[in-house]
């Protein structure tokens, strides 16, 4: 028996923290969440359509790739308007159900278009070109998304309560869990969304390249039909917040509270902030110049929008944060700034995967695997990572992240000299570089969300009152800048190293650039030392100035 009690105590150890964690957040879900969830897994399932998307300009447009690019370049302004729509949002509180209707309706006009064209092509040619539709359901789709994200950011705010089921006042650190367990579901939302997409494709498309053209196309028709869904989960989580909100205020009111006192408890204010024409005007300045740029294809474009866009972000930031109390405006600067020197580390670009196809031999299919585990694996890091990141400081976190990530990206560097041919070696094989691959994208893939949880749920949990949509987009635009001055990174890291891969003549099928990864070693291990040394040295700098970390 006494043989016995170790290994029950480890079970009882594993047991307590399996609670703790992981049924821990279906213990802390309320039906508050499950609104602003609804749309995140709209948008998490909106890559359904993707891969038939792409097989359909492939096989029946003529459109360039050059076309496609500066149609790529149109899909994405909108997201620049994230800023004045966060602020539109505050403005239009009371209605800003109104907003996810529009943008589902704009999304359900995309889909729709596309349904006529695999469906009804020639009644649809006769009214205008093929192409034309094409670019029309492209260009209606994200306006659809931005409009729906920004109202989710602010609904995630609104879903954690202030009060308890009497009135009363919940404590910072309650919510402070809180919210994190919102933004962790909100993780949840989207990339289930996109497993379950993954999963679809795979069935519906896996004999898709073996089918005749009719039937090629119905099965591209259902996935389109299918789609249909999207915007009818969106406007569910709308539909269902108004049915909570009439609820709880019948609720309180049954208690004795007054319509004034219930629209206090419930954060609703009743008259909309100040108009912010600094936003609204600094939103439509970065929009134009941004605009104006890419279409010119100006040299040092990229750098000039970058510039463009931080000068105008952190201005407006400086704007907003006005409506802080001066040590919740060092701690809004010390966390920002950690948050974004880690989110803006470069990486290695499109050479190390080059490498990873032509010299380790890995296929379509593996990529496609390790894509599946990876996103799979991120759910399960969000749940065992969870009350860690609730009970720590971001500083903490980022360094913690930092420190690891750094380690798991030694095995790729080591196998650039031949780490798995020595692995495989001394294994029999069973240890090759798709084993270290499998192993290494199983550890790393959660780290991503795990970094952008507490930030979300900072963003969250320091929104001004009045200006919830605001605070979310104009922050949540200043840490997305960092990935873009991590592109920038890439690029300069990559001019310095250079990596080629082999390209080949495709009508003599002769080699016109050889492959060269000659100084891809020298870049992998540059990126390694970049991503552990300037995060750390960023939280030492906040640590020991004014500012602080939340």
């Amino acid at each position: 028996m006494k043989n016995l009690l170790p290994a029950n105590g480890f079970l009882s150890v594993i047991a307590q923290w399996f609670s703790a964690n992981i049924l821990a957040l279906g213990r802390e879900m309320r039906l508050s969440y499950l609104p602003p969830l609804m749309v995140y897994v709209a948008a998490g399932i909106s890559g359904l359509t993707g891969i038939v998307g792409t097989f359909y300009v492939k096989e029946k447009l003529g459109l360039s790739a050059e076309f496609l690019a500066m149609l790529g370049f149109w899909m994405m302004l909108p997201w620049a308007l994230k800023m004045p729509l966060g602020h539109l949002v505050d403005l239009v509180w009371r209605w800003k159900g109104l907003l996810v209707y529009l943008g589902a309706s704009l999304i359900m006009l995309s889909l729709i278009i596309m349904i006529g064209l695999l469906g009804h092509t020639e009644a649809m040619a006769a009214m205008a070109p093929v192409e034309t539709w094409y670019v029309l359901s492209a260009l209606l789709a994200p306006i659809g998304y931005v409009l729906q994200d920004v109202v989710a950011d602010a609904m995630t705010v609104e879903a954690v309560p202030r009060v308890d089921e009497n009135g009363n006042k919940l404590d910072a650190e309650k919510r402070k869990l809180m919210h994190v367990t919102m933004q962790t579901l909100g993780r949840v939302a989207i990339i289930g969304g996109g497993v379950l997409v993954s999963v679809a494709n795979v069935v519906l498309l896996r004999d898709a390249a073996s089918l005749p053209e009719v039937e090629k196309d119905a099965v591209y028709l259902l996935v389109y039909e299918l789609a249909l869904i999207i915007p009818a989960v969106s406007i569910f989580g709308v539909v269902f917040a108004a049915w909570l909100r009439r609820r709880e205020r019948k609720r309180f009111q049954a208690q004795g509270y007054s319509r004034q006192e219930v629209d206090k408890l419930l954060g609703m204010h009743s008259e909309p902030p100040a108009i912010n024409w600094w936003i609204l005007g600094g939103g439509l300045v970065f929009t134009v110049m941004s605009l104006g740029v890419g279409v010119s294809g100006v040299s040092g474009g990229e750098e000039i929008v970058f510039a463009i866009s931080m000068a105008i972000i952190v201005f407006l930031m400086w704007r907003l944060t006005g409506e802080l109390e001066p040590d919740a405006r060092n701690v809004l600067v010390g966390t920002a700034v950690m948050i974004f020197i880690f989110r803006a580390i470069p990486s290695p670009g499109a050479g190390s995967t080059w490498w990873m196809i032509d010299e380790l031999g890995f296929d379509q299919q593996f990529l496609a695997v390790l894509s599946l585990i990876g996103a799979v694996l991120t759910l399960f890091g969000m749940f065992i990572f969870r009350r860690f990141m609730a009970e720590r400081s971001i500083a903490y976190i980022i360094g913690f992240l930092t420190i690891v990530s750094s380690f798991l990206s030694l095995p790729i560097v080591g196998m650039y000299f031949g780490l798995h041919e020595w692995t495989a070696a001394m294994t029999g094989g069973v240890v090759d570089a798709r084993f270290i691959v499998l192993i290494d994208t199983a550890l790393e893939s959660p780290l991503g969300q795990i970094a952008m949880i507490p930030m979300l749920a900072w963003i969250a949990n320091s929104a001004p009152e009045k200006l919830k949509a605001t605070f979310f987009a104009v922050m949540a635009s200043f840490t997305n800048l960092a990935l873009s001055a991590s592109q920038l990174g890439t690029k300069y890291l990559n001019q310095i190293y250079e990596v080629k891969r082999e390209v080949k003549d495709m009508a003599t099928g002769q080699i016109t650039i050889p492959a060269d990864y000659s100084e891809l070693g020298h870049l992998l291990i540059t990126v390694t030392i970049i991503g552990f040394v300037l995060p750390l040295i960023t939280i030492l700098i906040v640590k020991h100035s004014r500012f602080r970390n939340a």
